[in-house]
């Protein structure tokens, strides 16, 4: 059973949301302030953290630096009734899990409640794989020939676990990326890339927009046009997702690909603004294909603009924002040899 701690100043908000979540199944402990909430956290363990942010002496945001430091693995959701820019960006940037605007409804918090506990389930699982993964990798060097299957199983499997965190958090962008990898994968085929390149393709496209899961709910499946605000919290995704990558031990750089996959070849992409000479190559292969998957693909906001369009912005800004070769291997994929999206996740044996 799941355990979930609501901290709310007003105790009609935290009876009510203990009932909701009792019902559902969940054991949940209240607390009125920050102290009584670091008081539950050291006697009990604990999978959610529920807290407003306008408390008494202590705020809520302190209160998630706090639980961050000493409980990194337990997603906090964020309730708060004045919505601010710098409030969400707050949120994000203090590794909040989720972002709710007041007054929230039981099927809101419920819903959110299940997509937080479902996301440390899958998170707790990622560290014991990657746990797991290391202590054979200590052990390579004497058993490098009767372990290499057993590392290579360990590694799909980290790999895999990760790539869930995304589908649970948003299927459309699961589906967007699985599509992403299998196409960079085709164009890296295209130009003959070596077995690593490819390897490292189907990876980063799996996991190129895995820092959307620090995104809020509400954002990700808006049905219409982004605000300026909303649009920039999107952007942020690269940094979080690198911010997750950067530390898995694999054969490749797998989070310097995805944290460039926006970037474009005369520096008006983002995070950093880089140029041709500064993209790696197999940056420039992803951005292609995410920006062709995206166009043919239905989104909340609009429908598909088809493949031609897709094609048309491609060999429009050949040579300025997108490699040619990379532009051309397209073209021809799609034009000649009739290539189509495939959904399926690709059960790829790794080279170590």
């Amino acid at each position: 059973m799941a355990k979930i701690i609501v901290v709310d100043d007003e105790k009609s908000i935290r009876i009510t949301f203990e009932e909701f979540l009792k019902n559902e199944g969940y054991e949940v402990s209240v607390a009125s302030n920050v102290d009584e909430v670091m008081s539950l956290i050291e006697k009990q363990d604990c999978d959610l953290i529920i807290t407003d942010i306008i408390m008494p002496k202590i705020s809520g945001m302190k209160l998630l630096e706090m639980i961050h430091k000493i409980k990194p693995n337990v997603p906090v959701i964020i309730m708060t009734g004045e919505p601010t820019f710098d409030t969400a960006m707050a949120s994000i940037k203090n590794n909040a899990y989720d972002y709710l605007l007041k007054p929230i409804d039981k099927a809101t918090l419920i819903a959110a409640a299940k997509r937080a506990i479902l996301y440390k389930v899958t998170n707790d699982e990622k560290i014991r794989l990657e746990k797991e993964n290391l202590e054979y990798q200590k052990k390579l060097e004497s058993l490098v020939n009767t372990r290499t299957s057993s590392l290579q199983k360990a590694m799909y499997a980290t790999i895999s676990t990760v790539a869930a965190m995304t589908k649970l958090r948003d299927p459309y962008t699961a589906g967007h990326s699985i599509r992403v990898g299998n196409l960079a994968v085709a164009i890296g085929h295209k130009l003959k890339l070596s077995k690593k390149q490819i390897d490292s393709l189907y990876v980063a496209g799996y996991l190129h927009d895995i820092g959307k899961i620090s995104i809020p709910a509400e954002i990700l499946s808006k049905p219409g046009k982004l605000s300026n605000i909303e649009f920039e919290i999107i952007k942020s995704h690269v940094e979080y997702g690198y911010q997750i990558l950067k530390d898995i031990e694999l054969p490749w750089d797998i989070a310097k690909i995805m944290y460039q996959h926006h970037e474009r070849l005369d520096g008006s992409g983002y995070p950093q603004g880089l140029k041709d000479s500064q993209i790696v190559f197999e940056a420039k292969i992803l951005m292609v294909a995410d920006v062709v998957e995206a166009m043919t693909s239905h989104r909340p906001y609009r429908t598909s603009l088809g493949i031609n369009k897709a094609l048309e912005e491609i060999s429009k800004n050949k040579e300025t924002k997108y490699n040619s070769r990379v532009a051309d291997a397209i073209e021809t994929l799609f034009l000649k040899e009739n290539y189509e999206f495939e959904n399926l996740q690709q059960n790829i044996l790794f080279e170590l």
